[in-house]
């Protein structure tokens, strides 16, 4: 039981990583036209709104896409003034309660909060009020996007640290290569 456990919770933080990964380069797309957009207001004097919307675009889809990869790779921001002195088990223990009392009914209030903002913007097929991106929609579906994945690295957190728990070892973090380059 305890290895299929740990398989379930390896699956699902491997298709987190994997979401995270790929939107990663969404941060590449986001230089590259920021520079554009600067290059073209400041070099040619040529303003694009749609341009500049997709920045906004792109940050969002991003942050959206990457916050339960950062979670996965345990790089969200945490105020350690006690965790850092406490034993596995008890981090193991903060971090299952955390989940359970914190994150898990953020997600459901993200969730439920947006639901309507989401469906309506889709009702319209809402677009940039002034010329810009016509599918503002898409943009705005994220925030349901956003707490599913969520929940999907939540569950598999309560997997790995319910583990812990129950005395079995934590899983070694995953190799990143280049990483400290």
């Amino acid at each position: 039981m305890t290895e299929q456990l740990q398989r379930w919770q390896q699956r699902l933080t491997r298709f987190t990583c994997a979401i995270g990964r790929t939107s990663a380069w969404l941060a590449l797309a986001l230089v590259l036209v920021m520079v554009a957009v600067v290059m073209l207001r400041y070099a040619f004097g040529i303003g694009n709104i749609a341009l500049q919307e997709s920045l906004m675009y792109l940050h969002g889809s991003l942050f959206m896409l990457g916050i339960a990869y950062t979670l996965a790779e345990d790089e969200h921001v945490r105020v350690d003034v006690f965790y850092a002195r406490f034993r596995p088990r008890t981090r193991a223990w903060v971090n299952l309660l955390g989940t359970l009392f914190l994150l898990l009914p953020v997600c459901g209030a993200i969730f439920g909060l947006s639901l309507h903002y989401v469906t309506s913007s889709w009702h319209t097929l809402e677009g940039s009020a002034n010329g810009g991106l016509p599918f503002l929609y898409l943009l705005k579906s994220l925030l349901l996007v956003l707490p599913v994945l969520l929940l999907v690295q939540a569950i598999a957190e309560l997997l790995r640290h319910g583990l812990a728990v129950a005395g079995h070892p934590l899983p070694a973090p995953q190799e990143h290569p280049g990483e400290g380059l």
